[in-house]
């Protein structure tokens, strides 16, 4: 006899991925929140949906966002001191993410995430001639690279086995979390299925941008979708990102 005490209990909350290491959620600096109001909805509903710890990574490029150190910091005390005005208990610490183009200047003071994890990105059209290098470069100067989003590369679409020389080169690779629900297409979430698949991803983020971003999001998490994807694959977020942070910026 059926009993509905059988039935499988829906996780409708994040707190199983607990910290979002990938947002653009600081005001003003890139093509995410543009201003602090807007960012502290946006702290309120992450901390709403489980999140504890939220690392934001405002771009770096220096054609679009040529962000450094002063205008991530200046932004993070800004949502800082608004989150404390409203009593939103949730931290909030902040590294970067760096488009890998010939603007990227290794020398430069970057801003990481903890003990050294520095995000990167690519154009989502073409790889980067020197991501190879820049990678072993990296990690020669002690950084541990994270590779954002592969699976919304094109040109990883029908070949993957570049994103598997990186991972074997010590690359980390970030899923987005909206990629598993079609949000960018069918191409994209059937990459990340297959990342998946071979247990290839190390961290999770929401990326978010934008309202819609997060709406989509927190429809995924409250009906426990999010969960029945994502919530056994063991990410390392928590493992990475769980101490007290000291990030420079």
């Amino acid at each position: 006899m059926l009993s509905f005490f059988n039935k499988k209990k829906k996780v409708t909350d994040i707190s199983w991925l607990g910290i979002d290491m990938h947002s653009h959620i600081l005001p003003g600096i890139d093509d995410g929140s543009p201003d602090v109001q807007t960012s502290l909805r946006f702290v309120k509903a992450f901390e709403e949906l489980g999140f504890d710890r939220i690392i934001c990574t405002p771009h770096i490029y220096k054609e679009l966002y040529p962000n450094d150190k002063e205008t991530i910091g200046a932004a993070k005390d800004l949502l800082l001191d608004e989150m404390q005005k409203n009593s939103v208990s949730l931290k909030l610490d902040a590294g970067a993410e760096y488009m890998i183009n010939q603007d990227f200047d290794i020398s430069a003071p970057l801003c990481s995430l903890s003990d050294k994890h520095l995000l990167i990105e690519m154009s989502y059209l073409t790889e980067s001639p020197n991501i190879s290098q820049t990678i072993f470069d990296l990690e020669i100067k002690g950084f541990q690279p994270i590779l954002a989003h592969p699976e919304r590369y094109t040109f990883y679409f029908k070949d993957k086995s570049r994103l598997k020389r990186f991972k074997e080169k010590g690359c980390l690779l970030q899923l987005n979390l909206l990629s598993v629900l079609g949000y960018y297409g069918k191409d994209v979430k059937h990459l990340a299925e297959m990342l998946l698949s071979e247990k290839l991803y190390d961290l999770a983020g929401t990326d978010l941008h934008h309202e819609k971003h997060l709406s989509t999001l927190t429809d995924a998490v409250q009906s426990g979708r999010l969960y029945d994807v994502l919530g056994n694959y063991e990410f390392k977020n928590k493992e990475l990102f769980n101490q007290n942070l000291n990030i420079d910026v």
